[in-house]
């Protein structure tokens, strides 16, 4: 043993030592009254204390903080006694888990050929019923999950598919090609819906539609188009509704928010923010000095699965529920994020930077820095806490949802870092890079949790089902991989 672990031993013995503490929520909530607590409380023993005042019926695991400090093994280890006046009620924040567990996914368990060319974009649906992938042989195909074999293969497109999305409802799946064009698909017979959406003048990069709880039926869709435009589309009656042009050069990508805004992100350094039903710019977000690459929003989870809680409720059958009472599923799950209708959301860049901003302000929360390249994707995790993203330079870095403050940096990939895809129980992270594996993080133990080798070329795209079930990559070797537990 070390002297420093024995010293540690020691400062360890139970000298009878007490502290009035006070267990608050992260968002300002006491839990009860002021408590004595001996120093050498756990943190086993201080999630029985929070969940008996609590008085949970099902015991919840909880996170504690004594400031910026986590209690890791017991209240002294967190506490600087030298700086803390023990006169005073010390403020324990406590910060709960997910009660369910995402098992990191160890192995492949198919590999499905059947796209000619390099796999760029695949999608889970909201339920996880369902998995698109779209590629450059023009092909949108639908995978049937359930005998990990090849469902439909949609073939209209004339150019490279280069995203595709699904409607927060599931019945429809959006995809957008080089050419410019946009087609919906119905996952269950593989046919085209409607017209093909016609409009822009280049490729679209990114696609988003309507939240459920705005609009049940999933009739709008936003485009983001290589042309500097933003379109809205009414996909029922098959045209542009809006055309939202103010950027200066190619808008890279757009997310739809809760509350009736249209953030998108360009090539001209800036992300913008529009008001959906007419248009109109609300706020120019500036301060990257080169393009801006992507954007997240913190209800970019709550949104994609809409009223579908694929987690807690894996039984339920939805199209035995209404569409009211759906819609009301899908805002209260929005208000738990966003109760007060400010969204944040973040953006990475070509300038090795992210920024944290949000809906109400013009200025930026925190530039986050230490990237050495290319900043290339960013993801909020499910549960709000942390923000996720990868670069080129090798590396995965976590950050501090609330304010941007760095956690810590994943490194593994020998090569580029392309791509994220967050678990549901925002406990895993996978990234796919140029290297051609996939790695999954633990954010616990902030280690390479498993690695995942397979591809036999660079990986492009990756997505975790929303039921934490299993995990979807692709890539320029043109195989869809499914892994599983």
């Amino acid at each position: 043993m070390s002297k420093r672990q024995k010293i540690e031993e020691v400062s360890e013995v139970d000298d009878g030592r007490t502290v009035q503490a006070r267990l608050v929520s992260d968002t300002g909530e006491e839990a009860g009254p002021p408590i004595d607590l001996p120093l050498t409380v756990t943190v086993e023993q201080l999630g029985l204390i929070c969940n008996a005042l609590l008085k949970n019926d099902e015991p919840t695991p909880y996170l504690f903080f004594v400031g910026e400090e986590e209690i890791k093994k017991t209240l002294n280890s967190a506490l600087d006694l030298n700086s803390i006046d023990t006169e005073n009620v010390i403020k324990i924040v406590y910060q709960p888990q997910a009660v369910f567990k995402v098992r990191p996914v160890t192995r492949c368990t198919s590999s499905m050929p059947g796209h000619a060319e390099a796999v760029i974009s695949i999608s889970f649906s909201p339920d996880g019923e369902h998995l698109a992938s779209g590629s450059g042989d023009t092909t949108v195909r639908l995978w049937d999950l359930t005998t990990e074999t090849p469902h439909h293969t949609c073939a209209i497109h004339k150019q490279w598919v280069m995203c595709v999305a699904w409607s927060p409802d599931g019945k429809k799946l959006a995809s957008a090609c080089k050419a410019g064009n946009i087609i919906l698909w119905d996952p269950t017979n593989g046919k085209q819906i409607g017209r093909t959406l016609v409009g822009h003048k280049k490729w679209i990069n990114c696609l988003s539609w309507e939240p459920y709880h705005q609009n049940p039926d999933c009739r709008r869709l936003a485009s983001a188009g290589t042309d500097g435009d933003c379109r809205i589309w009414d996909t029922v009656l098959g045209h542009c509704i809006l055309n939202i042009s103010g950027h200066s050069s190619s808008v890279t990508a757009v997310r739809w928010g809760g509350s009736g805004l249209i953030y998108t992100s360009s090539k001209d350094r800036t992300v913008k923010m529009w008001r959906a039903d007419d248009g109109i710019l609300c706020r120019t977000f500036s301060g990257h000095a080169h393009w801006v690459n992507n954007i997240a929003l913190n209800t970019d989870y709550v949104l994609r699965t809409g009223p579908f809680h694929p987690i807690t409720d894996r039984k339920k059958k939805y199209s035995e529920i209404e569409k009211n009472e759906l819609k009301e599923m899908a805002l209260r799950r929005y208000n738990e994020v966003c109760p007060d209708g400010v969204e944040s959301l973040v953006s990475c860049s070509d300038d090795f930077t992210l920024y944290l901003w949000r809906s109400n302000q013009n200025k930026c929360v925190e530039r986050m820095t230490g990237h050495q390249n290319v900043v290339n994707d960013v993801k909020y995790s499910p549960d709000v806490k942390l923000i996720a993203s990868a670069s080129f330079d090798k590396s995965i870095r976590l950050w501090r949802a609330q304010d941007g403050k760095f956690i810590t940096t994943f490194r593994g990939h020998v090569q580029a870092a392309y791509t994220l895809a967050w678990s549901a129980d925002s406990r895993l992270l996978v990234s796919g890079s140029k290297d051609s594996t996939l790695k999954v993080w633990s954010v616990q133990t902030k280690k390479l949790a498993q690695e995942l080798p397979g591809h036999a070329d660079e990986v492009f795209a990756v997505d975790w089902a929303p039921d934490g079930t299993r995990v979807a990559s692709g890539g320029k070797d043109k195989v869809v991989k499914l892994w599983a537990y």
